[in-house]
């Protein structure tokens, strides 16, 4: 049997935002991959999947911050990077309201750094860049689909809007090898921020307590599994080294919008703790009501679907989570 290709085997690849939730099972992909892989550390959370994996030890590691230009430029052209994973970010919205600068710090000034720094190398590397479905802002017209307009309005959502509308001036202006990843809302194994639903929800069911909604549970959104999100990425990337999709946008998501009440009542269900039930205070802020992506997009010219469903999705995130709580 012909062995399939492995078109990122031996491949040097930087990542970005490697202890987030993405970041950890990307880069153990990449690994199996046979991907040559190089991290931008500034933090080294203990329960973050890729310190818990020790999968930290095998790749290469500097310490910096996206912000700093000149020590982005010396990792490109150090390690040769031929591939780029731009997944770092502050990626909360009441971060981002308490926080304004520092986000826009990360998401804005972090982007157009490591874009410049791509930007001038004699053969720039190709770049994945995760956007958001936030950077389309509030619709009355869903789901969103690459031909709406980047309109976030809260500060965390204009910071993905401002990404994105500049990673694709880049891609534009200078010939940049880019494209651009708008996932729905990722959730699974390896999430620490506990303010959202998935993984605080999960973290109080399991203490027997009863979990706190900010908004009113309606707010629906387009949830993705972690596993799904890596293979989106890793297809676009493939794509994007195949010559294809150079300067394009994609949609990644089920296009099936799902409540808050829904998300809780499930892991309620398979925690089996029906009784429960939330406390809703109807409080948040700053949010937008409903998002959902139309992915057909990625499903024609990458061939790529999500494969996991919500409830296989829920139960191995609860796994993963149940034995991070009970070590």
């Amino acid at each position: 049997m012909t062995e399939k290709p492995r078109p990122l085997a031996g491949i040097p690849i930087l990542v970005t935002g490697a202890t987030g939730i993405v970041g950890g099972w990307l880069v153990r992909s990449l690994l199996e991959l046979g991907g040559n892989v190089v991290i931008l550390l500034r933090d080294e959370p203990a329960q973050a999947e890729l310190i818990r994996s020790g999968d930290i030890a095998r790749v290469t590691r500097v310490r910096g911050v996206l912000e700093d230009g000149s020590l982005l430029e010396r990792i490109l052209v150090d390690y040769d990077v031929r591939l780029v994973f731009h997944l770092g970010a502050q990626t909360q919205v009441v971060t981002a309201l308490r926080e304004p600068l520092g986000t826009l710090e990360a998401n804005v000034r972090g982007t157009y750094q490591l874009l410049d720094a791509a930007r001038r190398q004699a053969r720039p590397p190709a770049i994945v860049v995760a956007s958001s479905d936030k950077a389309y802002g509030a619709s009355q017209t869903l789901p969103y689909t690459e031909e709406h307009t980047l309109a976030g309005r809260g500060i965390y959502d204009a910071s993905k809007s401002a990404a994105d509308l500049i990673a694709a001036a880049y891609a534009g202006s200078y010939d940049l090898p880019l494209a651009i990843a708008r996932c729905g809302n990722i959730y699974g194994g390896g999430d620490l921020n506990w303010e959202r639903i998935v993984p605080g929800t999960i973290r109080s069911l399991l203490a027997g307590e009863r979990p706190v909604l900010r908004s009113d549970g309606r707010p629906r959104r387009d949830y993705l599994y972690v596993q799904d999100a890596v293979g989106a990425y890793l297809r676009l990337a493939e794509a994007l080294l195949s010559g294809d999709v150079v300067g394009e946008a994609f949609n990644f998501g089920h296009n099936r919008p799902i409540s808050v009440l829904e998300i809780v009542d499930e892991l309620r269900s398979i925690l089996g703790r029906q009784d429960l039930e939330p406390v809703i205070l109807g409080g948040a802020s700053g949010e937008i009501r409903d998002q959902y992506l139309d992915a057909s997009k990625a499903n024609a010219e990458l061939g790529w679907r999500p494969e996991v469903g919500l409830r296989e999705g829920l139960t191995e995130t609860v796994a993963w989570y149940r034995h991070l709580l009970t070590l």
